[in-house]
């Protein structure tokens, strides 16, 4: 059966299941438990590997680990000052959960008068899009308030609480050419399809990591590391300090703890579903109820680029670890087929969706919090609650609601308590739990990941440790590279 079939056709695919009781579900389409198979038991046996050399794949000034939002920022920035950069990637694209993850919801890069506080490599990137491939409001609507334009922009998840922000939907293809494109045109090496697996760790010192791909394993030495994997794997390889669990910190149970494949239809009549939400709500309202009865769960539609492409950025699965092999492989099969009873259910009762079919099942897995840096100084929320504009301020994320001031981000929560050669940016970045729930979206991504390559840059060319620039000219640097940071 060739693969447009199948997507247009889930029971001959997956079976009579949904809706007839075989395969994947049960009569009427309920979800009826994962089926994959019980987890290994823990082993207690060991192997010893024999001693080996491992070639040298090659030395570079600053070495990046990992090609998300912040890794990506990261090597340009790096890069933009003269200094030669290697970016190492474990998947075949650049843009992380942006692109391979579909987070393609870009959240908030506005405050709440319709500055963009986020600006730099991040803005950048989306500027270069081309037309088509971002659906968002213009610079002229940004801080808007006028209830016309909130309603419209809010379907869309442009705008929150009662304000147009610059959070655009973008194609994620057209992101990870974008991104290839601009770190290849800067003179950026690019290493696919590689996944580090070791930190070089020259007592107490990062000088580089090992990674391994269809060559074997290899090396890369480098005078500073950029760790920007999001799970922190290279401090956490080379024996530094983090934290792994938010329900210390009070808040189990919330979105920091769940994890999930998204994905994207077509074949949809967006603007369909959108008038019938708010012409009827009552009538939506008993449709995704009816669809939480059916199915045990039911994941929220949202427009696309396009309105003929609908993402659902769920369902959100809870009990996982993103660091275990075993829970990622039964998040990826069960997000599967909850996407498909989805599928079965939306076709049947949702008005627009009579002709969806599967576009894309997100590549990356979609986790939002494994380790965080036990950092200098992490950010808190007490902090920017407070208003706390710190002295060594390398970014400035929107705040959680007009309540608060725009939040000043440290360059110490890049830097480890102790490990040298080494500074960080992405959703790992030293803070609290509470804190950690807006750092870890893209465009504070994409801001981090520029403060930390800018810090490498200068550092490597210094030839110092990152904790010790000189900060001025860190911050001197980010604005010439079109950073937003607040007034000292």
């Amino acid at each position: 059966m060739d693969e447009p079939q199948r997507e247009r056709d889930p029971e001959s695919y997956f079976g009579a299941g949904i809706g007839g009781g075989r395969g994947l579900f049960t009569t009427g389409g309920a979800w009826s438990g994962p089926r994959s198979p019980a987890p290994a038991p823990p082993s207690v046996a060991t192997i010893t590997e024999p001693a080996r050399e491992i070639p040298v794949h090659e030395e570079t000034d600053v070495l990046v680990v990992g090609g998300g939002p912040a890794g990506t920022a990261a090597a340009v920035a790096a890069r933009r000052l003269g200094q030669r950069v290697t970016i190492v990637e474990r998947y075949g694209d650049l843009g992380g959960l942006s692109a391979g993850g579909l987070v393609i919801w870009i959240d908030r890069m506005t405050d709440w008068e319709g500055t963009p506080v986020i600006a730099g490599i991040g803005a950048e990137l989306l500027d270069r899009l081309p037309e088509g491939a971002l659906a968002g409001p213009g610079p002229e609507l940004w801080g808007s308030t006028e209830p016309e334009q909130v309603a419209y922009w809010r379907e869309r998840l442009s705008a929150f609480r009662d304000t147009v922000c610059r959070s655009p939907m973008i194609d994620p293809e057209w992101l990870k050419i974008t991104s290839h494109e601009l770190l290849v045109g800067e003179g950026v090496r690019v290493l696919l399809h590689s996944w580090v697996v070791a930190a070089i760790n020259d007592q107490g010192t990062v000088r580089g990591a090992i990674f391994e791909s269809k060559q074997g394993r290899r090396a890369i030495l480098a005078k500073v590391v950029v760790d920007a994997t999001g799970d922190l794997d290279v401090i956490a390889q080379a024996g530094g300090a983090f934290v792994t669990d938010a329900e210390k910190d009070g808040t189990g149970g919330n979105v920091q703890h769940t994890i999930n494949t998204a994905f994207t239809w077509t074949g949809v009549d967006m603007r369909r579903w959108l008038a019938f939400k708010r012409e009827d709500p009552a009538a939506h309202h008993e449709l995704m109820s009816r669809g939480r009865e059916l199915l045990g769960f039911v994941d929220t539609p949202h427009v696309g680029w396009r309105d003929d492409v609908v993402v659902f950025m769920g369902p959100r699965l809870s009990g996982y670890s993103g660091l275990d092999v075993e829970h990622l492989s039964t998040v990826e099969l069960e997000s599967r087929r909850r996407m498909v009873a989805h599928l079965d259910f939306f076709r049947k009762e949702a008005p627009g969706f009579e002709n969806a079919w599967i576009m894309l099942a997100a590549p990356q897995m979609g986790v939002r919090m494994t380790r965080r840096l036990t950092g200098v100084l992490p950010m808190t929320s007490a902090d920017w609650k407070a208003g706390v504009r710190h002295p060594d301020e390398v970014g400035v994320s929107p705040s959680p609601s007009q309540k608060f001031p725009t939040i000043s981000v440290p360059y110490r929560a890049l830097l480890p308590e102790r490990l040298d050669g080494v500074v960080v940016g992405g959703r790992h970045v030293a803070s609290d739990a509470a804190t950690q729930a807006f750092m870890r979206e893209i465009p504070q991504c994409w801001m981090t990941g520029q403060a930390a390559g800018t810090a490498a840059g200068l550092a490597a060319g210094a030839g110092l440790a990152p904790r010790a620039i000189d900060v001025g000219e860190l911050r001197g640097e980010l604005r010439r590279q079109g950073a937003f940071l607040h007034e000292p």
